[in-house]
């Protein structure tokens, strides 16, 4: 039976409280801009008003979520950044089982401060899976002068989203020693004919999944449940979510069968996390991150036509 444990805490706390080597596994969304979810900005966030987070106008109809503003970053706030990232690392470290590995969702203009922060905290680097998807971010027109200046863009518009990928180093000789010894050190398959790509097109997240949870950073269970179930090469193990937020990593280990743990600090957010995860893995019953073209719509994934018979078969 799939268990998950929550826990109100600071995770820099939490971490140095745990067992050495009893994690296999961490997904989560870190707060990379760090003064943006400090609780002061959270509040101006939740009232609507002033602060780092941008809270965009209507476009074309629809109300675009807040953002933050990681342009707005001084230098010292950059460096902190850095800073913040090889303490995490190594406070994580001790915790991870050898081999174990890292995914932590980030944007293109503080990726480089992530990758070495976590590098020095002895972190091996192992690239980054690219969430696709149509975003908002960027491609503005300069602020108070959009009509002068109409068939220009300050930022390209994004598209696409790092979720970067760092591995503790292995213990023992080989790849293959460490998967027997500790189940850890690689990615579980897409399928046996199909290795994890670096590269997932992933749609907005869906308005059902955003009904349950008005978290700004909300991501979707497409996405999550993929990233969740490649973690752990022999589907044994614990997933870590250090900044749990709106409870969606937790909800799609559930979904998928793993257990899980997550770590939250904001009041609110914690109190509304044994709702969201459990609505959250209702969702979509059949979809166990296995199948990289499902289509999510209405609580029911849309497959291909084998896909659908082996389902029927199962049944």
């Amino acid at each position: 039976m799939t268990n998950f444990e929550l826990h109100h805490r600071n995770c820099f706390e939490w971490l140095k409280e745990q067992e050495p080597e009893s994690i296999e596994a961490v997904c989560t969304d870190p707060p990379f801009g760090i003064v943006e979810f400090l609780p002061h900005e959270i509040e101006k966030m939740r009232k609507g008003k002033g602060g780092v987070w941008r809270l965009p106008p209507m476009i074309g109809g629809s109300q675009r979520a807040p953002l933050p503003r990681f342009t707005t970053l001084t230098e010292k706030e950059l460096a902190h950044v850095y800073q913040y990232f090889k303490e995490f690392g190594n406070c994580l470290f001790p915790t991870l089982t050898p081999g174990a590995h890292v995914l932590l969702a980030g944007t293109p203009m503080l990726q480089h401060l992530v990758q070495k922060g976590m590098a020095e905290a002895e972190f091996e680097i192992r690239g980054a899976i690219m969430r696709l998807y149509r975003g908002f971010r960027g491609g503005d027109r300069p602020k108070l002068a959009e009509k002068e200046f109409s068939d220009v863009c300050v930022t390209p518009r994004g598209t696409y989203e790092p979720w970067m990928l760092f591995r503790k180093p292995i213990a023992e000789r080989t790849v293959a020693m460490n998967l027997r010894k500790w189940r850890t050190g690689a990615l579980r398959r897409i399928s046996t004919d199909q290795p994890l790509p670096d590269t997932l097109q992933s749609s907005k997240t869906p308005k059902v999944e955003e009904s349950i949870s008005g978290h700004p950073t909300l991501k979707p269970q497409q996405l999550l449940r993929i990233l969740c179930r490649s973690l752990l090469p022999s589907g044994e193990g614990t997933v870590l979510d250090p900044f749990c937020g709106s409870g969606s990593t937790i909800a799609a280990c559930k979904a998928i069968g793993y257990d899980a743990i997550g770590v939250e600090l904001d009041h609110l957010y914690f109190s509304e996390l044994n709702r969201n995860i459990d609505a959250l893995a209702a969702l979509y019953p059949f979809f166990k991150g296995d199948v990289l073209d499902a289509h999510l719509t209405g609580g029911v994934p849309k497959m291909r036509r084998k896909q659908k018979m082996q389902i029927e078969l199962l049944q």
